[in-house]
Parts: C-alpha cells; sequence; structure tokens
C-alpha cells in the first residue's frame, strides 16, 4: 500500500476529531481542490462528471443538452425535440497522481413527455479504491472499498419558447468507514436529501452580422439535509452550490459551430471563522447553524469581509467549434483562489458522432499550480434516440 493511501487510513480512523479527513488526500479533496475553509461532506459531488463540460473548464451551465445534462443544469433538456430520448454513461480515473483505484462512473438518461415536460434519472458512483484499516498499533483490520453514491430523479418543464425550469431529488449516501468504533460514538454511513433548481434562458440573436444563439442559465443544486458519520458525531453541511452562467454559439454557416461559455460558482457554504485560543471567534460568523442560515448566510460570513467573500467566488470558462455537429474541439480553463480551493487547469478535449451516438473525451493538462487533477481524463459515451437538436 502507497504512502498516500496510508494517509488516508489514518484519517479515517481519527472519525471522532476529523471524520472529513477520510475525503482527503494528503490535504487535496476528492473533488480535486485544496482544502479551505469551506468545509463540507460528499464533495465527490461537485465533480464535472460529462467529458463535454470536463473539456470546458467545467463550464456548461448555460450551454444546450445531451443525455449528460441532468448533472449541470436538468432545466436544458426542455429544448430537446419532442419525443426524443437518450442515455450517457461517464467514467473517469480519478486523483490518478495519487491514488491507483480511485475513480468515478456517472449513468444517466432523459426522456421527452411533450413538448413541455422532461423526465430524467441519474446514478452516480464514487470509489476511493481499496485501502487497508489499522487500529493505533498499526495492526491490520482488514481491507474495505469506501464508496459514495448519489441516486437522481429530475423534471423539467419548458415555461414558453425561451425558458424552461429544471428540478432534482437527489439521494446521497457514503460509506466511509464500514462501522469502525471512535471516540465520537460508532462510525456510520452517511445519509442525506437534497434537491437541485435550474433555469435556462435562451434566444437567437445576431451578433457580428453572424446568426447566433445566446443563453443564460443558473443552478442551484445540493440543497439538503446535512451528513453525519457516526451516531453521536457531528453533522456536516453538504456542498451546496451557486452556479450562474451565458452561452454564445456563432452559426457563420450551415456546418460550423463556435460556442463560448462562462460559468461563475460558488459554495453555499458557512465559511470558518477566526478562532482565539481559547476556542473564542474572534473573526467571522458561528458556523454551527441551520442549513437555511447556512445557505443565506454564506454570501456574508467570511473573516476576511466582502474581499474574501470574491474570492470564493470560482470561474470556468471554454469553448467548442464543432462541423457538421459529427465532429468537435474544446479547450477551457477552470480557476479558484488559491485560498479557496486552489483549482486551477487546462482542459482538453475532442468529441465525435456517428448515428445515434456521441463519444467525447476531455484531458485536463494541469496548470502551474500543480494541480492534483493533472493528466486526468474523462469518458462520455451517449446514444440519443429521436430527431437531432437543430439549434
Amino acid at each position: 500500500m502507497n504512502g498516500v493511501k496510508y494517509g488516508l487510513l489514518t484519517a479515517a480512523l481519527l472519525l471522532a476529531v476529523m471524520p472529513l479527513c477520510a475525503q482527503t488526500v494528503s490535504g487535496v479533496q476528492t473533488d480535486g481542490t485544496r482544502q479551505s475553509n469551506i468545509v463540507t461532506a460528499v464533495p465527490f459531488l461537485l465533480i464535472t462528471p460529462q467529458a463535454r463540460a470536463g473539456a470546458m473548464g467545467n463550464a456548461g451551465v448555460a450551454l444546450d443538452a445531451g443525455a449528460d445534462a441532468p448533472a449541470i443544469n436538468m432545466a436544458a433538456l426542455a429544448f430537446l425535440p419532442t419525443g426524443c430520448s437518450g442515455v450517457s454513461l461517464s467514467y473517469s480515473p480519478w486523483l490518478k497522481t495519487l491514488v491507483p483505484d480511485m475513480s468515478l462512473g456517472y449513468l444517466s438518461g432523459y426522456y421527452r413527455l411533450s413538448d413541455k415536460n422532461t423526465i430524467a434519472a441519474s446514478f452516480r458512483y464514487f470509489s476511493l479504491g481499496a485501502i487497508q484499516f489499522t487500529d493505533s498499533q498499526f495492526q491490520s483490520l482488514g481491507t474495505y472499498n469506501p464508496n459514495e453514491l448519489a441516486l437522481d430523479v429530475g423534471y423539467s418543464r419548458n415555461m414558453g419558447p425561451d425558458f424552461a425550469m429544471g428540478g432534482t431529488l437527489r439521494f446521497i449516501y457514503s460509506n466511509l468507514y464500514s462501522g469502525q468504533f471512535s471516540n465520537g460514538g460508532q462510525a456510520q454511513a452517511g445519509k442525506a436529501l437534497a434537491a437541485d433548481v435550474s433555469a435556462i434562458y435562451k434566444r437567437e440573436v445576431s451578433l457580428f452580422s453572424t446568426a447566433a444563439i445566446w443563453s443564460a442559465g443558473i443552478n442551484l443544486s445540493n440543497i439538503g439535509t446535512k451528513v453525519s458519520y457516526s451516531t453521536e458525531g457531528p453533522a456536516y453541511f453538504l456542498p451546496a452550490n451557486f452556479k450562474i452562467g451565458t452561452a454564445v454559439t456563432l452559426l457563420p454557416d450551415n456546418d460550423s459551430r463556435l460556442s463560448f461559455a462562462l460559468d461563475l460558482h460558488k459554495l453555499m457554504a458557512p465559511t470558518q471563522p477566526i478562532y482565539d485560543a481559547d476556542g473564542n471567534i474572534t473573526s467571522g460568523k458561528d458556523p454551527n447553524r441551520s442549513v437555511p442560515a447556512g445557505i443565506f448566510g454564506s454570501f456574508a460570513d467570511a473573516p476576511g469581509g466582502f474581499g474574501e467573500e470574491m474570492r470564493e467566488i470560482g470561474i470556468s470558462t471554454g469553448f467548442e467549434y464543432s462541423y457538421q455537429q459529427k465532429f468537435a474541439l474544446r479547450a477551457g480553463y477552470n480557476y479558484q483562489d488559491p485560498q479557496k480551493g486552489n483549482s486551477r487547469y487546462l482542459t482538453l478535449g475532442a468529441g465525435f458522432k456517428y448515428n445515434i451516438f456521441n463519444i467525447d473525451f476531455s484531458y485536463l493538462a494541469g496548470s502551474t499550480s500543480k494541480s492534483p487533477l493533472a493528466n486526468t481524463l474523462r469518458f462520455t459515451l451517449q446514444a440519443n434516440f429521436g430527431q437531432p437538436q437543430k439549434k
């Protein structure tokens, strides 16, 4: 067992003191960001599973939809042609430069019931790989495979020719400790219920004397109950996330499409305050509050004031060139402040369409920040049934 996995194992046994450390590897959270002063459970929910969005710096809340859209904006499915349906399967070896057998899988599907109504379902599975547990004397307690999953059902409705809304209900299961004991009681799998609320607006415009489609989208995700990993331990916030974005697709001719996308995102969870030696808060606000108070208060609770709140906003941007909707090239960039996750990297990717099938892949090239996600690959296979999208 390599040193990284041994560190992950040791952290898991410190459940009473740091129950979320089992979701970090050498200071890296399972979504690939560095640890910051915003602490949440199940950070795997922040991973973008789709290869297309992954190749565009994780931007895509305002892009046109495919079968994998429920993970980023359920509302976008309302603009697909009536009567069509599709399924999608995505896979990525995750944090492979740190852990050799961690991975993320994502399965989704949708069906357009009518010109206004669309339903969808998805399943997300995150495996932390095989980990050997030991006690405080470093005696083996056996090998275990921690895992986390999320099961979603979604609905979107077209509210008019240009606007649609969507919603998703999510069951979350986080099984990290396999019934180990600690000073905080017996460890247990964390469970939670959550919801996403999304919307998208799009219309045809003219830009630089060229036909274009402009769109704007928003997704409030992972709004739900807290997660506890111990029968007597504390409960932790979900990674509720506020994402808003825009996209422009230029249509210079019947064959070519050039899309530009920009997303802004911010966690809606309490920022940890600054404490003195006696444990009293000297700056910031008490993070032990209800879910509604934590979400609404997350926009004004940073110890550093407005400047720190602005640093909590991440930026994702990307572009895509496609030819005859059969071949696409993509690139993007994702940025987080060094003190708020330090997730900064360049992404590249491509897509191919044959008959009803779409194959997409993305490559995360890393950056000067030495991202732990460097060289990460994501793959998506889609099958779309019915008429192809015209816009």
